[in-house]
Formats: structure tokens, C-alpha cells, sequence
């Protein structure tokens, strides 16, 4: 499921423009935002079903405990945006920048991330499944203690990516490239490459603290 024109997505039709700016505790079935700046706007607890953001800015906007169920997002910025224990499902995010985002403790599920730029973004004791990062870019992200499964990475770059006390069930790391923070036992349960391996030998070694040196 990856959506990549507002066309494709099945519930197209029964999307009408939504005007107002956000407000918390609202619910939202078949809203299409476009080409909104909701700056400093506040929707925690919200609901969003059959969503679709498109050429939207969210600046510091507090989205903290909203749910997501089929909902789209196309070329949109979040900068400093709040998500904290929010929930995901079925879910698309394509040329989608995020940039300081705080998503600690939530819940991930059947989310694409297409062709996105993530810098500084908080996945801290997440919950992630089938979920893919394709094509994106990664920089100081940090998955600390989440729990990741059947998700995968292809033609993505991961940056000074931290993997640190993570729980991974069948997760695909090839045709990533991989700049990693990670613990002794931290890719247990990933999918590499012999050369992704390789490169990552001197970080591993260095993890579960082995000393290489050449006489």
C-alpha cells in the first residue's frame, strides 16, 4: 500500500476541502487539506479517517494522541511537531519532510514512508509493523527501544541512525545504507547483506566490546 497520487487513493472521491484550521479532540472523516500552513495549531486527540494532507506546513503543532486510519500525506513539511502515542494505520507519507518530530511511544502499522527526509526524529519505544522506508533519507533518528517487525529499508540512507536496545522481527536492512549506533545485541533479528556486514564489522566490534589489532 503505497499511495502515490491523490487519485489512487480509494476514497478520492468522498474527500471535500477543509477549511478550518485544527482543533483538539475533533474528528476528521474524508477532510482534504491543501496547501495549509496549521502553524502552532493543537489537535491532540483527534481522529483522522480517510485523510489526505497535500503542500501543507505543521509547525510546532501539538498532535499529540491522535489516530490515523487511511490517510495520505504528499509533499508536506513537519517541523517540531508533537505525535507523541499516536496511532497508525494504513498510512502513506511521500515526499514528506519531518524535522524535530517527537513520535515516542506510538504505534506503527502498515505505514510508507516514500521518498522522505527525516532529521531529528523521535521514535523512542515505538511499535512498528510492516512498515517500509523507501527511498528515504535518515539522519539522527532515533529508534531507542522500539519494537520493529516485518519492516524494511530499501534505497533509504540511515545517517547517525540510533538502533539501540530495539526489539527487530524480520527486518530488512538490504539496500539500505547503513550508518548506525547499535548495542551488543541490537540487530538481532535484522536481514543484511554479506557486504553490509562487512562495513558494520568495526561498529559491532566495537559493541560488544572486541579490540582489533593488527600486529
Amino acid at each position: 500500500m503505497a499511495w502515490q497520487e491523490l487519485a489512487d487513493l480509494p476514497f478520492a472521491r468522498a474527500l471535500a476541502p477543509h477549511e478550518a484550521s485544527l482543533a483538539a479532540g475533533e474528528s476528521y472523516d474524508g477532510a482534504h487539506f491543501d496547501q495549509a500552513e496549521l502553524d502552532g495549531a493543537d489537535a491532540s486527540g483527534s481522529n483522522f479517517l480517510e485523510c489526505a494532507f497535500t503542500g501543507v506546513t505543521l509547525q510546532d503543532t501539538r498532535l499529540d494522541r491522535v489516530q490515523l486510519s487511511d490517510v495520505w500525506l504528499h509533499n508536506t513539511r513537519l517541523l517540531g511537531v508533537s505525535l507523541a502515542r499516536t496511532g497508525w494505520r494504513d498510512v502513506t507519507l511521500t515526499g514528506v519532510v519531518m524535522a524535530g518530530v517527537e513520535m515516542f511511544g506510538s504505534a506503527l502499522r502498515r505505514v510508507t514512508f516514500d521518498r522522505c527526509k527525516m532529521d531529528a526524529v523521535n521514535f523512542r519505544d515505538c511499535d512498528l509493523t510492516d512498515v517500509t522506508f523507501d527511498g528515504c533519507m535518515l539522519r539522527e533518528v532515533d529508534f531507542g527501544a522500539a519494537r520493529i517487525t516485518r519492516s524494511s529499508f530499501p534505497r533509504s540512507k540511515l545517517t547517525a541512525t540510533t538502533l539501540t536496545r530495539v526489539t527487530l522481527d524480520r527486518v530488512d536492512l538490504r539496500g539500505a545504507e547503513l550508518g548506525l549506533t547499535v548495542d551488543p545485541t541490537s540487530l538481532r533479528g535484522a536481514i543484511v547483506t554479506t557486504a553490509q556486514l562487512i562495513d558494520m564489522a568495526p561498529v559491532l566490534a566495537e559493541g560488544i566490546g572486541i579490540i582489533v589489532e593488527d600486529q
